[in-house]
Protein backbone atom coordinates (compact mmCIF):
# COMPACT_ATOMS: atom_id res chain seq x y z
CA UNK A 1 0.00 0.00 0.00
CA UNK A 2 1.61 3.47 -0.89
CA UNK A 3 0.48 6.61 0.64
CA UNK A 4 -2.20 8.78 -1.16
CA UNK A 5 -0.51 12.14 0.79
CA UNK A 6 2.57 12.07 -1.67
CA UNK A 7 4.30 11.75 2.06
CA UNK A 8 6.79 8.51 2.35
CA UNK A 9 4.84 6.99 4.57
CA UNK A 10 1.39 6.11 4.98
CA UNK A 11 -1.46 5.08 8.40
CA UNK A 12 -0.94 2.01 9.28
CA UNK A 13 2.36 1.09 7.35
CA UNK A 14 5.55 -0.49 9.46
CA UNK A 15 8.74 1.03 9.42
CA UNK A 16 11.98 0.84 10.89
CA UNK A 17 13.91 3.82 12.21
CA UNK A 18 16.77 5.11 14.35
CA UNK A 19 15.69 7.21 17.54
CA UNK A 20 18.09 10.55 17.30
CA UNK A 21 17.04 12.22 19.96
CA UNK A 22 13.68 13.13 21.74
CA UNK A 23 11.15 16.31 21.33
CA UNK A 24 9.42 18.47 23.94
CA UNK A 25 6.76 15.88 24.71
CA UNK A 26 9.75 13.29 25.66
CA UNK A 27 8.72 11.31 22.58
CA UNK A 28 11.54 9.72 20.08
CA UNK A 29 12.67 11.78 16.99
CA UNK A 30 13.35 9.64 13.60
CA UNK A 31 13.85 10.05 10.11
CA UNK A 32 11.84 8.26 7.59
CA UNK A 33 13.37 8.79 3.75
CA UNK A 34 14.03 12.07 5.66
CA UNK A 35 10.78 12.68 7.00
CA UNK A 36 10.56 13.07 10.50
CA UNK A 37 8.34 10.64 12.49
CA UNK A 38 7.81 10.99 16.42
CA UNK A 39 7.92 7.79 17.96
CA UNK A 40 6.76 7.61 21.95
CA UNK A 41 8.53 5.49 24.72
CA UNK A 42 11.51 5.29 22.74
CA UNK A 43 15.08 6.42 23.88
CA UNK A 44 18.36 8.01 21.60
CA UNK A 45 19.99 5.16 20.42
CA UNK A 46 17.32 2.97 20.15
CA UNK A 47 16.33 1.07 16.54
CA UNK A 48 12.75 0.58 16.47
CA UNK A 49 10.18 -1.02 14.64
CA UNK A 50 6.99 0.84 14.60
CA UNK A 51 3.46 1.69 13.28
CA UNK A 52 2.05 4.87 11.53
CA UNK A 53 -0.61 6.11 13.10
CA UNK A 54 -1.20 9.61 12.44
CA UNK A 55 0.29 12.05 9.93
CA UNK A 56 0.76 15.66 8.88
CA UNK A 57 2.48 17.25 6.51
CA UNK A 58 5.86 17.94 7.83
CA UNK A 59 5.65 14.78 10.61
CA UNK A 60 4.12 11.42 11.19
CA UNK A 61 3.43 9.71 14.80
CA UNK A 62 4.20 5.89 15.01
CA UNK A 63 3.79 3.33 18.03
CA UNK A 64 6.53 1.23 19.13
CA UNK A 65 6.10 -2.30 18.12
CA UNK A 66 9.35 -4.11 18.75
CA UNK A 67 12.53 -3.05 19.92
CA UNK A 68 15.43 -4.27 17.51
CA UNK A 69 18.42 -2.31 18.97
CA UNK A 70 18.10 -0.85 22.62
CA UNK A 71 19.82 2.10 23.59
CA UNK A 72 22.73 1.33 26.47
CA UNK A 73 20.52 4.05 28.41
CA UNK A 74 17.18 2.06 28.43
CA UNK A 75 15.88 0.87 32.01
CA UNK A 76 13.13 -0.45 32.97
CA UNK A 77 10.87 1.70 34.58
CA UNK A 78 9.67 0.89 38.16
CA UNK A 79 5.82 1.85 37.73
CA UNK A 80 3.30 -0.53 36.76
CA UNK A 81 1.34 1.69 35.38
CA UNK A 82 4.11 3.37 32.97
CA UNK A 83 3.28 2.22 29.55
CA UNK A 84 -0.78 3.12 30.05
CA UNK A 85 -0.33 6.14 32.11
CA UNK A 86 0.43 9.89 30.49
CA UNK A 87 2.22 11.07 33.79
CA UNK A 88 5.63 10.56 33.42
CA UNK A 89 7.53 10.29 29.82
CA UNK A 90 11.10 8.88 31.10
CA UNK A 91 10.82 6.29 32.96
CA UNK A 92 12.28 3.89 30.67
CA UNK A 93 15.36 6.15 30.27
CA UNK A 94 18.50 6.60 33.18
CA UNK A 95 18.26 9.73 35.17
CA UNK A 96 21.67 10.89 33.91
CA UNK A 97 20.65 10.71 30.71
CA UNK A 98 16.92 11.96 31.19
CA UNK A 99 19.63 15.25 32.33
CA UNK A 100 21.62 15.17 29.28
CA UNK A 101 18.62 14.97 26.96
CA UNK A 102 16.69 17.86 28.71
CA UNK A 103 19.93 20.15 28.34
CA UNK A 104 19.97 19.61 24.75
CA UNK A 105 16.28 20.00 24.60
CA UNK A 106 16.78 23.67 26.07
CA UNK A 107 19.65 24.61 24.00
CA UNK A 108 17.89 23.35 20.59
CA UNK A 109 15.35 25.51 21.19
CA UNK A 110 16.82 28.45 22.49
CA UNK A 111 18.72 27.70 18.64
CA UNK A 112 16.47 27.10 16.73
CA UNK A 113 13.53 29.06 17.71
CA UNK A 114 15.30 31.94 19.72
CA UNK A 115 18.49 31.89 17.16
CA UNK A 116 20.07 32.73 20.39
CA UNK A 117 23.42 31.19 20.85
CA UNK A 118 23.52 31.46 24.70
CA UNK A 119 25.82 29.60 27.19
CA UNK A 120 23.73 26.63 28.88
CA UNK A 121 25.08 25.35 31.57
CA UNK A 122 24.30 21.86 32.53
CA UNK A 123 21.20 20.43 34.25
CA UNK A 124 21.14 20.75 38.29
CA UNK A 125 19.64 17.20 39.19
CA UNK A 126 17.99 15.66 42.28
CA UNK A 127 20.32 12.85 44.03
CA UNK A 128 17.39 11.30 44.69
CA UNK A 129 14.33 11.83 41.48
CA UNK A 130 11.94 9.95 42.66
CA UNK A 131 8.49 10.85 45.36
CA UNK A 132 9.33 14.47 45.05
CA UNK A 133 6.05 15.84 44.18
CA UNK A 134 4.06 17.83 47.30
CA UNK A 135 0.75 17.87 45.09
CA UNK A 136 -1.47 14.94 43.58
CA UNK A 137 -4.38 16.64 41.91
CA UNK A 138 -6.12 13.81 39.81
CA UNK A 139 -9.66 13.47 38.13
CA UNK A 140 -12.01 10.94 39.38
CA UNK A 141 -14.11 8.84 36.91
CA UNK A 142 -16.98 6.17 37.63
CA UNK A 143 -16.66 2.74 35.33
CA UNK A 144 -17.98 -0.35 37.47
CA UNK A 145 -16.32 1.21 40.44
CA UNK A 146 -14.33 4.75 41.37
CA UNK A 147 -11.17 5.30 39.85
CA UNK A 148 -8.70 8.11 40.23
CA UNK A 149 -5.80 8.48 38.86
CA UNK A 150 -4.19 10.11 35.52
CA UNK A 151 -5.28 9.83 31.94
CA UNK A 152 -3.69 7.24 29.90
CA UNK A 153 -1.61 8.63 27.19
CA UNK A 154 -3.78 10.19 24.29
CA UNK A 155 -6.95 9.94 26.34
CA UNK A 156 -8.94 11.14 28.44
CA UNK A 157 -9.66 7.75 30.02
CA UNK A 158 -8.40 7.25 33.78
CA UNK A 159 -5.21 4.87 34.71
CA UNK A 160 -6.72 3.80 38.11
CA UNK A 161 -3.35 4.21 39.97
CA UNK A 162 -2.05 1.98 42.87
CA UNK A 163 1.05 3.86 43.36
CA UNK A 164 2.81 6.65 42.00
CA UNK A 165 6.40 7.08 42.01
CA UNK A 166 7.16 10.38 41.82
CA UNK A 167 4.21 11.17 44.11
CA UNK A 168 5.05 12.06 47.94
CA UNK A 169 3.42 8.71 49.90
CA UNK A 170 1.15 10.41 51.94
CA UNK A 171 -0.62 12.07 48.36
CA UNK A 172 -0.84 8.79 47.50
CA UNK A 173 -2.45 7.32 50.40
CA UNK A 174 -4.61 10.34 50.60
CA UNK A 175 -6.13 8.99 46.79
CA UNK A 176 -6.78 5.85 47.94
CA UNK A 177 -8.31 6.60 51.16
CA UNK A 178 -10.96 9.40 49.28
CA UNK A 179 -11.41 6.53 46.49
CA UNK A 180 -12.58 4.31 48.88
CA UNK A 181 -14.89 6.21 51.01
CA UNK A 182 -15.99 7.56 47.50
CA UNK A 183 -16.72 3.93 46.50
CA UNK A 184 -18.20 2.54 49.99
CA UNK A 185 -20.76 5.26 50.32
CA UNK A 186 -21.87 5.65 46.68
CA UNK A 187 -20.97 9.09 45.95
CA UNK A 188 -21.78 10.30 42.96
CA UNK A 189 -19.03 11.26 40.29
CA UNK A 190 -18.73 13.48 38.01
CA UNK A 191 -19.18 13.09 33.85
CA UNK A 192 -17.73 15.10 31.72
CA UNK A 193 -19.39 14.39 28.60
CA UNK A 194 -22.50 14.87 30.68
CA UNK A 195 -22.04 17.39 32.98
CA UNK A 196 -23.70 15.26 35.75
CA UNK A 197 -22.45 13.86 39.26
CA UNK A 198 -20.60 15.10 41.99
CA UNK A 199 -16.88 14.58 42.70
CA UNK A 200 -14.78 15.33 40.04
CA UNK A 201 -11.09 15.67 41.62
CA UNK A 202 -8.75 14.68 44.48
CA UNK A 203 -6.38 17.08 45.50
CA UNK A 204 -3.31 16.37 48.05
CA UNK A 205 -0.83 18.70 48.85
CA UNK A 206 1.76 17.52 51.45
CA UNK A 207 4.23 19.79 53.38
CA UNK A 208 7.92 18.54 53.00
CA UNK A 209 8.02 20.29 56.38
CA UNK A 210 5.48 19.17 58.52
CA UNK A 211 4.56 16.18 56.57
CA UNK A 212 0.77 17.13 57.05
CA UNK A 213 -1.38 17.13 54.05
CA UNK A 214 -4.00 19.63 52.82
CA UNK A 215 -6.85 17.41 51.25
CA UNK A 216 -9.19 19.04 48.82
CA UNK A 217 -12.53 17.31 47.11
CA UNK A 218 -13.56 19.20 44.09
CA UNK A 219 -17.18 19.08 43.58
CA UNK A 220 -19.45 20.04 40.93
CA UNK A 221 -21.84 21.45 43.82
CA UNK A 222 -22.37 22.97 47.20
CA UNK A 223 -24.12 19.56 48.92
CA UNK A 224 -21.86 17.11 49.84
CA UNK A 225 -23.68 13.84 51.05
CA UNK A 226 -22.02 12.07 54.25
CA UNK A 227 -19.74 14.84 54.98
CA UNK A 228 -19.97 14.33 58.43
CA UNK A 229 -18.73 10.62 57.87
CA UNK A 230 -16.08 11.66 54.95
CA UNK A 231 -14.56 14.48 57.55
CA UNK A 232 -14.47 11.89 60.43
CA UNK A 233 -12.89 8.62 58.03
CA UNK A 234 -10.32 11.34 56.15
CA UNK A 235 -9.38 12.92 59.51
CA UNK A 236 -8.77 9.21 60.90
CA UNK A 237 -5.55 9.02 58.44
CA UNK A 238 -3.56 11.20 60.36
CA UNK A 239 -1.52 14.16 59.77
CA UNK A 240 -4.08 16.13 58.36
CA UNK A 241 -3.61 20.28 57.88
CA UNK A 242 -7.39 20.82 56.62
CA UNK A 243 -9.83 19.14 54.55
CA UNK A 244 -11.81 21.59 51.77
CA UNK A 245 -14.39 21.42 49.55
CA UNK A 246 -13.59 23.39 46.29
CA UNK A 247 -16.66 24.22 44.28
CA UNK A 248 -16.38 24.14 40.28
CA UNK A 249 -19.85 24.13 38.61
CA UNK A 250 -18.06 25.03 35.47
CA UNK A 251 -18.09 22.80 32.08
CA UNK A 252 -14.51 22.83 31.11
CA UNK A 253 -11.38 21.38 32.01
CA UNK A 254 -10.38 24.23 34.69
CA UNK A 255 -9.81 21.75 37.94
CA UNK A 256 -10.51 24.12 40.63
CA UNK A 257 -13.40 26.79 41.16
CA UNK A 258 -13.21 30.33 42.64
CA UNK A 259 -15.03 28.41 45.93
CA UNK A 260 -13.55 26.83 48.85
CA UNK A 261 -15.83 25.42 51.94
CA UNK A 262 -13.31 24.35 54.70
CA UNK A 263 -14.97 21.47 56.29
CA UNK A 264 -12.44 21.33 59.04
CA UNK A 265 -9.34 22.56 60.13
CA UNK A 266 -6.85 25.12 58.64
CA UNK A 267 -7.65 26.10 54.83
CA UNK A 268 -4.14 26.03 53.94
CA UNK A 269 -1.14 24.02 54.55
CA UNK A 270 2.47 25.80 55.90
CA UNK A 271 5.78 25.19 54.54
CA UNK A 272 9.13 26.28 54.48
CA UNK A 273 11.69 27.22 52.18
CA UNK A 274 15.44 28.75 52.56
CA UNK A 275 14.30 29.57 56.18
CA UNK A 276 10.64 31.47 55.67
CA UNK A 277 7.58 30.14 56.14
CA UNK A 278 4.69 30.27 53.78
CA UNK A 279 0.82 29.44 54.02
CA UNK A 280 0.01 27.70 50.63
CA UNK A 281 -3.98 27.45 50.26
CA UNK A 282 -6.06 25.39 47.76
CA UNK A 283 -5.57 27.95 44.66
CA UNK A 284 -2.58 29.05 45.24
CA UNK A 285 0.51 28.11 43.06
CA UNK A 286 3.62 26.62 44.89
CA UNK A 287 6.19 24.63 42.74
CA UNK A 288 5.22 21.05 43.55
CA UNK A 289 9.10 19.88 43.62
CA UNK A 290 9.81 21.29 47.25
CA UNK A 291 13.59 19.78 47.28
CA UNK A 292 14.58 21.82 43.70
CA UNK A 293 12.86 24.33 44.50
CA UNK A 294 15.17 25.73 47.17
CA UNK A 295 18.06 24.95 44.04
CA UNK A 296 15.98 27.05 41.94
CA UNK A 297 15.66 30.24 44.47
CA UNK A 298 19.01 30.25 45.19
CA UNK A 299 20.14 30.39 41.33
CA UNK A 300 17.45 32.87 40.99
CA UNK A 301 19.39 35.23 43.88
CA UNK A 302 22.89 34.53 41.96
CA UNK A 303 21.45 36.15 38.81
CA UNK A 304 19.65 39.01 40.81
CA UNK A 305 23.16 40.03 42.32
CA UNK A 306 21.32 41.94 44.87
CA UNK A 307 23.85 44.24 47.00
CA UNK A 308 20.60 45.27 49.75
CA UNK A 309 19.86 48.64 47.91
CA UNK A 310 17.92 47.34 44.84
CA UNK A 311 14.32 47.84 43.99
CA UNK A 312 13.26 44.45 42.67
CA UNK A 313 9.88 44.08 40.89
CA UNK A 314 8.81 39.83 40.80
CA UNK A 315 5.79 39.40 38.04
CA UNK A 316 4.07 36.50 38.00
CA UNK A 317 4.82 36.16 42.30
CA UNK A 318 2.05 33.96 43.19
CA UNK A 319 2.17 33.72 46.67
CA UNK A 320 5.35 35.32 47.34
CA UNK A 321 7.90 32.64 47.23
CA UNK A 322 10.21 34.46 45.40
CA UNK A 323 9.43 38.33 46.33
CA UNK A 324 9.86 37.42 50.11
CA UNK A 325 13.36 35.72 49.80
CA UNK A 326 14.62 38.48 47.59
CA UNK A 327 13.42 40.76 49.99
CA UNK A 328 16.02 39.71 52.88
CA UNK A 329 18.68 41.12 50.35
CA UNK A 330 17.11 43.67 48.49
CA UNK A 331 15.99 47.02 49.45
CA UNK A 332 12.09 46.68 48.43
CA UNK A 333 10.48 43.58 46.43
CA UNK A 334 7.38 44.75 44.12
CA UNK A 335 5.31 41.52 43.51
CA UNK A 336 2.38 41.48 40.87
CA UNK A 337 0.22 38.59 40.70
CA UNK A 338 -3.51 38.16 38.72
CA UNK A 339 -4.96 35.78 41.13
CA UNK A 340 -6.56 37.51 44.12
CA UNK A 341 -6.18 34.09 46.47
CA UNK A 342 -3.05 34.46 45.53
CA UNK A 343 -2.09 38.06 46.77
CA UNK A 344 -4.31 38.20 49.94
CA UNK A 345 -1.55 34.47 50.52
CA UNK A 346 1.26 36.84 49.68
CA UNK A 347 0.55 39.42 51.76
CA UNK A 348 -0.16 37.01 54.73
CA UNK A 349 3.08 35.55 54.02
CA UNK A 350 5.20 38.63 54.50
CA UNK A 351 3.42 39.29 57.93
CA UNK A 352 4.22 35.76 59.10
CA UNK A 353 7.78 36.05 58.21
CA UNK A 354 7.70 40.08 59.78
CA UNK A 355 8.52 41.17 56.31
CA UNK A 356 8.05 44.43 55.62
CA UNK A 357 10.17 45.66 52.59
CA UNK A 358 7.87 43.94 50.31
CA UNK A 359 4.31 44.37 48.65
CA UNK A 360 1.93 43.27 46.77
CA UNK A 361 -0.68 44.04 44.02
CA UNK A 362 -3.63 42.66 41.88
CA UNK A 363 -3.26 42.86 38.61
CA UNK A 364 -2.29 41.09 35.30
CA UNK A 365 1.11 41.67 35.04
CA UNK A 366 0.91 42.74 31.26
CA UNK A 367 -1.65 45.31 32.31
CA UNK A 368 -0.44 46.79 35.42
CA UNK A 369 3.00 46.79 34.57
CA UNK A 370 2.70 49.14 32.38
CA UNK A 371 0.67 51.36 33.94
CA UNK A 372 3.42 51.73 36.79
CA UNK A 373 6.00 52.65 33.87
CA UNK A 374 3.96 55.68 33.08
CA UNK A 375 3.74 57.26 36.79
CA UNK A 376 7.87 56.59 36.76
CA UNK A 377 8.17 53.30 38.35
CA UNK A 378 11.90 52.11 38.06
CA UNK A 379 13.70 48.39 38.99
CA UNK A 380 16.90 47.45 39.24
CA UNK A 381 15.73 43.79 38.70
CA UNK A 382 12.78 42.18 36.97
CA UNK A 383 11.61 38.65 37.58
CA UNK A 384 9.45 37.08 35.87
CA UNK A 385 8.11 33.31 36.54
CA UNK A 386 5.21 33.45 33.63
CA UNK A 387 3.21 30.28 32.90
CA UNK A 388 3.47 28.00 29.78
CA UNK A 389 2.53 30.32 27.75
CA UNK A 390 5.38 33.04 28.51
CA UNK A 391 5.06 36.68 28.69
CA UNK A 392 2.61 38.86 26.45
CA UNK A 393 4.46 40.84 23.98
CA UNK A 394 2.81 44.11 25.98
CA UNK A 395 4.70 43.22 29.17
CA UNK A 396 7.62 42.35 27.26
CA UNK A 397 7.28 45.91 25.75
CA UNK A 398 6.71 47.58 28.62
CA UNK A 399 10.18 45.97 30.45
CA UNK A 400 12.43 46.91 27.58
CA UNK A 401 10.73 50.59 27.77
CA UNK A 402 11.87 50.32 31.49
CA UNK A 403 15.09 48.72 31.19
CA UNK A 404 16.20 47.67 34.24
CA UNK A 405 20.12 46.91 34.34
CA UNK A 406 18.85 42.83 35.22
CA UNK A 407 16.19 40.54 33.66
CA UNK A 408 15.81 37.01 35.39
CA UNK A 409 13.90 35.01 33.73
CA UNK A 410 11.87 31.55 35.11
CA UNK A 411 11.17 29.84 32.59
CA UNK A 412 8.93 26.18 32.56
CA UNK A 413 8.57 26.00 28.92
CA UNK A 414 12.21 26.29 26.65
CA UNK A 415 9.75 27.18 23.34
CA UNK A 416 8.10 30.60 24.72
CA UNK A 417 11.23 31.16 26.33
CA UNK A 418 12.92 31.00 23.56
CA UNK A 419 10.49 33.53 21.53
CA UNK A 420 10.73 35.81 24.58
CA UNK A 421 14.50 35.97 24.50
CA UNK A 422 14.32 36.57 20.66
CA UNK A 423 12.22 39.95 21.22
CA UNK A 424 14.07 41.23 24.64
CA UNK A 425 17.38 40.38 22.67
CA UNK A 426 16.09 42.61 19.44
CA UNK A 427 14.84 45.49 22.34
CA UNK A 428 18.62 45.98 23.52
CA UNK A 429 19.12 42.53 25.86
CA UNK A 430 21.71 40.10 26.00
CA UNK A 431 20.72 36.66 27.46
CA UNK A 432 24.18 35.72 29.51
CA UNK A 433 23.65 32.42 30.74
CA UNK A 434 20.85 29.65 30.72
CA UNK A 435 20.63 26.99 34.27
CA UNK A 436 18.38 24.62 33.48
CA UNK A 437 16.89 23.14 36.79
CA UNK A 438 15.24 19.82 37.00
CA UNK A 439 11.87 20.57 38.70
CA UNK A 440 10.15 17.27 37.12
CA UNK A 441 12.21 14.16 36.71
CA UNK A 442 11.01 11.15 35.00
CA UNK A 443 8.75 13.79 32.85
CA UNK A 444 9.82 16.08 29.83
CA UNK A 445 9.43 18.95 31.17
CA UNK A 446 12.16 20.88 32.44
CA UNK A 447 12.88 24.37 34.44
CA UNK A 448 15.17 27.25 33.23
CA UNK A 449 16.26 30.59 34.62
CA UNK A 450 17.95 32.71 32.51
CA UNK A 451 20.05 35.63 33.25
CA UNK A 452 19.36 39.10 31.17
CA UNK A 453 21.17 41.96 30.54
CA UNK A 454 20.74 45.52 29.13
CA UNK A 455 23.65 46.54 26.86
CA UNK A 456 26.34 47.74 28.86
CA UNK A 457 25.41 46.76 32.17
CA UNK A 458 28.83 46.03 33.85
CA UNK A 459 29.64 42.16 34.70
CA UNK A 460 28.92 42.21 38.21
Amino acid sequence: MKSETNLPVYKGQIIEVNIERLNHDGEGVSKFDGFTVFVPGTAPGDKVRAKVISLQKTYARALLQELIISSPSRVSPPCEHYDDCGGCQLQHINYEEQLLIKHELVKDTLSRIGKINVPVLPVLGMAKPWQYRNKAQVPVGMEDTVKAGFYEKRTHKIVDLNCCHIQHPANDKVVHAVRSILNELKISIYNEKKHTGLVRHIIARTSFTTGEVLIVLVTNGHKLPHRAEIIERLRALGNIAGIVQNINTKQANVILGNQDVLLWGNPYLQESLNGLSFHVSPRSFFQVNTVQTEVLYAKVREYAALTGQETVYDLYCGIGTISLYLSRYAGKVIGVESVAAAVKDARKNAELNGITNAEFHKGAAEQLFPQLIKHGVKADVVVVDPPRKGCDESLLAAIATMAPPRIVYVSCNPATLARDLKYLTEHGYTAEKVQPVDMFPQTSHVESIILIKKAGTPVA
